[in-house]
């Protein structure tokens, strides 16, 4: 199947695990795989004009942060997306969000809520239509953090026209309306779904957001846990679907 593939017909969710079955994940940790990631995100943020005002450079010190896990997204071996997720908690409390709604975010915090960050996607012009799979299976990876870190919310800092997108899929509920943002001189507004309502029932919906235990720690676990940390993880949503799967009990 044509990764650009129109889903607006036959059966979406089977489509969606059709095009995982070509796609893995890589951890992005090496200079080499930065400079990979930079280059995407100028490209795909100049194509729909969403540069950060001044912006000199697309990878930033919170890339390196101890919270932060960087990914390159690959169909059939080609970097096609990538995304920054941001494990956040009372006792950290570094992630791009924060930057821009630090009232809202340091208010779930207060509460003693821990959060998942969803930043720096950026997708290949070519795949960005959301009648592809990639944007899909690219945020993916949020909800299989949710899970691994057993967070509370997940955050999506987005721009409006994109919030009908992560109502629908996500379950997503506002947080902080729309509102112009001086450095990137446009209006984003913040967005948040409640873990255990995706585990529940997006994963029912849409099995291709399903993983099994093994890819979570392989995704998320830190290096220093492996002999050899793995670069490269293939996702697990097919395994995590059947029926003796430990998986299938969280849905309803």
């Amino acid at each position: 199947m044509p990764l650009g593939q129109s889903f607006s017909d036959g059966n979406f969710s089977a489509k969606l695990l059709s095009t995982l079955d070509h796609v893995e994940y890589r951890r992005i940790e090496s200079n080499e795989d930065f400079e990979d990631i930079a280059r995407l995100r100028y490209r795909a943020y100049k194509t729909h004009n969403v540069l950060p005002v001044a912006a000199t450079k697309l990878i930033d010190e919170i890339d390196f942060d101890k919270n932060a896990h960087v990914f390159g997204v690959y169909y059939d071996e080609e970097l096609v997306s990538t995304i920054r997720l941001h494990h956040v908690t009372p006792e950290h409390r570094v992630c791009q969000s924060i930057s821009i709604f630090p009232e809202a975010v340091n208010g779930l915090l207060d509460a003693g809520m821990t959060l998942i960050d969803s930043a720096r996607f950026a997708i290949a012009p070519e795949y960005a239509s959301e009648l592809s799979a990639m944007p899909y299976l690219t945020v993916r990876l949020t909800p299989v953090a949710a899970i691994y870190f057993d967070a509370d919310r997940v955050l999506q800092p987005i721009r409006p026209a994109h919030a009908a997108f992560y109502r629908r899929f996500f379950y997503a509920q506002p947080v902080v309306p729309p509102r112009r943002i001086p450095q990137y001189d446009f209006d984003l507004m913040l967005l948040a779904s409640q873990t255990r309502e995706l585990r529940s029932k997006m994963m029912k919906r849409f099995p291709a957001f399903q993983s099994e235990a093994y890819e979570r720690r392989l995704l998320f676990a830190r290096s220093s846990n492996f002999d050899t940390a793995p670069l490269t993880i293939l996702p697990t949503a097919r395994i995590a679907g059947r029926p003796n799967s430990p998986e299938m009990s969280y849905l309803t």
